[in-house]
């Protein structure tokens, strides 16, 4: 048996099985990236409003907290890879959308229940609306994922 004999008997597609494909490699790994510094970004600013004045703002604390959590667990499904991790990234990054858009609309219509920003604050404006582009993105990616 020659050296490519031996190579293509190794292959996944020899042994019958599918090759997985990695969430966290190719324009995954930008992904990875900026959920990654959008986690240490809400949760380091939840941290310092909570230690400054919980009180002041509890829901959009609260919201900025819920935020560091969601991004904190894509970043995590992203890097683990897996068609569960997918799976699981892909219903976080619809939940994230959702909370952007309803985050986003309500402080514009009631802008006093708001008495600080969110990172979700009208839409993410404060991010350059990379909140709401993210989870689209994310989606986009994990469509692909699941087709590869």
């Amino acid at each position: 048996m020659s050296d490519t004999d031996r190579h293509q008997d190794q292959s996944p597609a020899a042994a019958g099985t599918k090759p997985s494909f990695e969430l966290g490699t190719g324009p995954g790994r930008v992904l990875v990236w900026f959920y990654g510094v959008f986690t240490v970004a809400a949760a380091s600013r939840s941290v310092v409003e909570v230690i400054r004045g919980f009180d002041r703002a509890p829901l959009a604390y609260s919201l900025s907290a819920v935020a560091a959590v969601v991004y904190g667990f894509i970043t995590y499904s992203l890097v683990r890879g897996g068609e569960r991790a997918r799976r699981a990234a892909l219903v976080c990054c619809a939940a994230e959308l959702l909370g952007v858009l309803v985050v986003g609309a309500w402080t514009l219509a009631e802008p006093s229940a708001f008495p600080d920003s969110t990172v979700w604050s009208d839409f993410g404006m404060g991010y350059l609306f990379i909140p709401v582009i993210l989870p689209v993105t994310g989606m986009i990616w994990l469509r692909r994922a699941k087709r590869a």
